[in-house]
């Protein structure tokens, strides 16, 4: 029996599992599927920067290996999955506002503080192109793909700021929705209300134009 390859996906929290990660599997059978939970962004992190970022996913994958006992070669790719949160917007679309939380809306954001915003943005947008223009870590195959603003604007249709018990209560739901039905899942993905057609590098090159990285958009379609 054919000894089965290795795709980590790597999502920023528990609920992204939680509502693609059987789908994933299902559709990605032929393969064995380990999900790599960040629980944050990690383009966002302390640490990260556009000189250092493979490096630091490289990490998350020798944490697989070790924890799993797998081998380099056991690698057949790993899908990297990120929420744009409005990175790409003009300076000029983040407003000051007296919330705890950033807010996001499709046509700008709000914040207490915008130069922290307009800083988080230039980071994560560096990061983010680095890694699109990446095509391997350590000689594994890679992609990233993104979901705008997030995983619930794009599988919920809705555009708040979810509890975690929220996100998980409607990824439960999602999971349930889609099971044994990954044609109608992959066919929900590449629907024109929140597919971004062309190729991989179109569909980048769209997310990063005017307000795109705010509304209701994704490329994980790709994927399959």
């Amino acid at each position: 029996m054919k000894e089965k390859k290795v795709i980590a996906f790597i999502v920023e929290g528990p609920s992204d599992e939680a509502a693609i990660g059987s789908l994933m599997k299902e559709y990605f059978s032929d393969n064995e599927v380990q999900f790599v939970v960040v629980h944050g962004d990690i383009t966002l992190k302390d640490y990260a920067s556009a000189d250092n970022i493979k490096s630091k996913i490289n990490e998350l994958i020798e944490g697989v290996k070790n924890r799993y006992r797998y081998r380099q070669d056991d690698f057949t790719g790993i899908i990297h999955i990120v929420d744009t949160d409005g990175v790409y917007i003009a300076d000029t679309d983040i407003r000051a506002a007296d919330t705890e939380k950033v807010s996001y809306c499709e046509d700008y954001i709000e914040t207490k503080n915008v130069k922290a915003i307009i800083e988080r943005n230039k980071q994560k947008g560096d990061i983010l192109f680095k890694l699109r223009k990446t095509g391997k870590i350590k000689g594994i195959p890679y992609k990233i793909y993104f979901n705008s603003c997030n995983l619930e604007h794009v599988l919920y249709g809705e555009l708040k700021d979810f509890t975690d018990d929220e996100k998980q209560m409607l990824s439960d739901d999602f999971a349930d929705k889609y099971e044994g039905k990954i044609n109608e899942f992959i066919e929900f993905l590449s629907d024109s209300a929140v597919a971004v057609q062309g190729t991989y590098q179109k569909t980048w090159d769209f997310i990063e134009k005017e307000r795109n990285s705010l509304k209701r958009h994704t490329n994980m379609h790709l994927m399959f």
